[in-house]
């Protein structure tokens, strides 16, 4: 998860390193931008993210401040203001305008911030990062945790094709039932052979009906506590 990386940050000086930035940047981003230091800190951001390996990347703040090019070329953008404040406005900037994600989470006593680029895969990651799909590594480090398959993708890998009926199925019944249940009642048409999505369902809809009636029942013995303790209970006078 973590890149190459020089004594003065992320973008050491490679032989024929190449950076790629989106075509977007270009027709839609880089008109809007008007403040130097945010472009500057835009631009890093794309840069230090292809020096990273792994199939999910981010940015540190601390990356940030740690590169020395980027802090003295921040430096001469505004003399009143030190590197770190001008790098933290450009950044806030940049989540303003929707160009970054960020997450904030916490390892330990210390809370971190992650910046992550607004595409399908930055928003996807940024949910996972704050849905705590991740474990500490280090004191300063994380990794996320192995994606969990979708319901979609269980229920293709193990009770039979999905179609747009299931799919539309499935989507009800995540807004339903938890996710538990449902993996629990696949399992349960997986061990049985009954690999049919009407099964699945008769099985949610019998343990919600086995929940309400313990709530029921649950209720009922405990007036009857009441009753027989001599509690609240009203003497009838004629």
């Amino acid at each position: 998860m973590s890149g190459a990386r020089a004594d003065n940050g992320l973008l050491a000086a490679q032989p024929e390193a190449v950076v790629q930035l989106p075509l977007d940047f270009f027709a839609e981003l880089m008109p809007q931008i008007d403040d130097l230091a945010e472009l500057k800190a835009t631009l890093y951001f794309l840069a230090a993210i292809q020096q990273k390996e792994g199939d999910y990347r981010f940015m540190r703040l601390e990356e940030f401040l740690a590169d020395d090019c980027l802090m003295a070329g921040l430096a001469i953008s505004d003399k009143s203001m030190s590197p770190a404040e001008i790098l933290n406005g450009a950044l806030d900037k940049a989540l303003e305008r929707g160009t970054l994600l960020a997450a904030d989470i916490a390892i330990g006593a210390a809370k971190r911030r992650y910046y992550l680029w607004n595409d399908d895969g930055g928003i996807a990651l940024q949910r996972r990062l704050q849905a705590g799909e991740w474990r500490p590594v280090a004191a300063d480090e994380i990794e996320l945790l192995p994606a969990r398959p979708t319901l979609y993708s269980l229920y293709e890998e193990n009770i039979g094709i999905l179609t747009p009926m299931i799919a539309e199925a499935i989507k009800e019944a995540e807004a339903c039932y938890p996710r538990a249940w449902i993996e629990d009642a696949m399992r349960s048409a997986v061990e049985n052979n009954v690999r049919k999505w009407t099964y699945i369902e008769a099985i949610l809809k019998r343990r919600q009906a086995e929940g309400r009636n313990r709530e029921i029942g649950g209720r009922h013995d405990r007036r009857r506590k009441r009753t027989a303790t001599g509690k609240r209970q009203r003497t009838v006078r004629s």
